[in-house]
């Protein structure tokens, strides 16, 4: 109905969709950038031709006045890891029926990369950054500090926010796993997780856990780590390794769930009593697991929460009359888990 006749060789213009609905520029730029006084009809009425003529509002154009896109920077280490598509549903969710838009960036565990993402996606003068992780390179330091915009760091609050942090300590919730695991009588410990220098939080989980062992007077007996996505089939090739090395001990603490069901999953295929001979548990509490056979002790890292409590912080910034008191610290209490994997005592 509101098509042109022939397709332009040019990006379409206000014009054209002012042409084929019959009313002015100034009222498709009132529609389309949802401001002004325009009735609900003539609204309506715009709204369907530009959608007919697929036509896009150039907002670089829109926003050269105040600098600043209706874009927030995501930037994550990893689409491949099951955590951070739910960290990005949470984030979509608070903008929904809002003007803003994710756009994710991925660095891969690489601060080198990071720098490269975030450069790129600040040249766009987005209206905000949000960002995994407290651990970042001098220039992408530098390039948060000075960029002018609201910067929320999550997934971990153990450390020196730049801005704004919205997460969990890590240390606390591998403390706590090491107390549930001493409280049922496990002594004879293996860590299997990956690669510490590349994974932050990882390390801070290791830290705090094999702190709360030394203080009972136990140490790690093995440990192992990976680098590479996590799998199943990863946790199972590397709990039998560190079986058949340590064949004495009585329980595995796996950095992320996927590889500690994939150590369930061998454990069970060698008819090995869990959790009476071995007891296992993981971390991130990922939801697609539980179908399997026994339930894995973990614990659950909140990540939609944070996704969007971090996106919350950002539309706050964004807005012309924002909340003085939206805190700029926010951490999230993770729950643990016992799972079938971890309780052995049996409960009077």
């Amino acid at each position: 109905m509101y098509a042109l006749s022939h397709a332009p060789k040019r990006p379409l213009t206000l014009r054209d969709v002012s042409e084929a609905c019959g009313v002015s520029e100034m009222t498709v730029s009132r529609v389309l950038r949802k401001s002004g006084d325009v009735s609900a009809a003539t609204r309506e009425r715009v709204l369907a031709t530009a959608k007919e003529l697929g036509y896009v509002p150039n907002q670089i154009a829109g926003s050269l006045a105040s600098q600043r896109v209706n874009l927030v920077a995501v930037i994550i280490p990893s689409l491949s890891n099951m955590v951070f598509p739910e960290v990005l549903n949470g984030i979509n969710a608070a903008f929904d029926d809002t003007p803003l838009q994710p756009v994710v960036g991925v660095t891969d565990y690489r601060p080198e990369k990071e720098e490269q993402v975030l450069y790129e996606m600040l040249s766009w003068r987005p209206s905000g950054v949000i960002i995994a992780g407290l651990e970042h390179s001098e220039a992408t330091r530098a390039m948060l500090l000075n960029s002018g915009i609201p910067v929320v760091e999550i997934m971990d609050v153990d450390g020196n926010p730049i801005d704004s942090v919205v997460g969990i300590s890590h240390r606390q919730a591998g403390r706590d796993m090491a107390k549930a695991i001493l409280r049922e009588g496990y002594e004879r410990i293996g860590f299997v997780g990956t690669k510490m220098p590349l994974d932050h939080r990882a390390r801070k989980r290791f830290e705090g856990f094999t702190e709360a062992l030394a203080k009972e007077g136990i140490e790690i007996e093995d440990r192992a780590f990976y680098s590479g996505g996590s799998a199943l089939l990863k946790g199972r090739e590397m709990t039998k390794e560190m079986l058949d090395r340590s064949p004495d001990l009585d329980f595995l603490y796996y950095s992320n769930d996927m590889i500690g069901a994939g150590g369930l999953l061998h454990l069970l295929d060698q008819g090995i009593d869990v959790p009476g001979q071995i007891g296992l548990a993981g971390f991130n509490g990922v939801e697609l697991l539980a179908g399997l056979p026994r339930q894995l002790a973990t614990t659950d890292a909140c990540r939609r929460e944070i996704g969007i409590e971090a996106a919350k912080i950002i539309l706050n910034a964004s807005s012309t009359e924002p909340d003085p008191d939206m805190p700029k610290s926010i951490t999230m209490k993770p729950t643990l888990s016992l799972g079938d994997t971890l309780r052995r005592r049996k409960r009077g």
